[in-house]
């Protein structure tokens, strides 16, 4: 994340990520930052990318160390965190709804296995996100 990114994610709040819930996000294919990465040792794949997730485990840390000095403006920023990641991660699922969608758009003679390996996916994603 750049620092223009992280300003404006701290604007944010899990509030804010909440009354947006229903909102659809258009721009995640413009921001798209994930590749496919190799899967874990259990099968799954990671939810960010590495360079991603270890961007958001720096911010957390400046954040924490921060709380020493300023702790309601570390608490603040953390909320701002968590919400900006809760974010993102909606957008990698929009990304990942949407490679699907455009695969399905291209033909109407979908195969049994195409839908098995999309509802194994779907699957994958809800294990990851319920591990986290």
């Amino acid at each position: 994340m750049n620092q223009q990114t992280i300003t404006e994610n701290e604007k944010m709040s899990t509030a804010d990520i909440a009354a947006e819930a229903n909102a659809t996000s258009t721009s995640a294919q413009a921001r798209s930052m994930t590749q496919p990465q190799p899967a874990e040792p259990d099968g799954r794949e990671p939810l960010f990318a590495p360079t991603e997730a270890q961007e958001m485990r720096s911010r957390w840390e400046q954040i924490q160390a921060g709380f020493v000095d300023e702790p309601r403006k570390a608490v603040e920023q953390a909320d701002a965190h968590v919400a900006s990641a809760i974010k993102r991660l909606a957008e990698v699922f929009a990304e990942e709804r949407n490679k699907l969608e455009r695969a399905w758009d291209k033909t109407d003679n979908i195969s049994t296995e195409d839908l098995r390996v999309a509802l194994r996916r779907y699957r994958s994603f809800f294990d990851r996100l319920l591990s986290a």
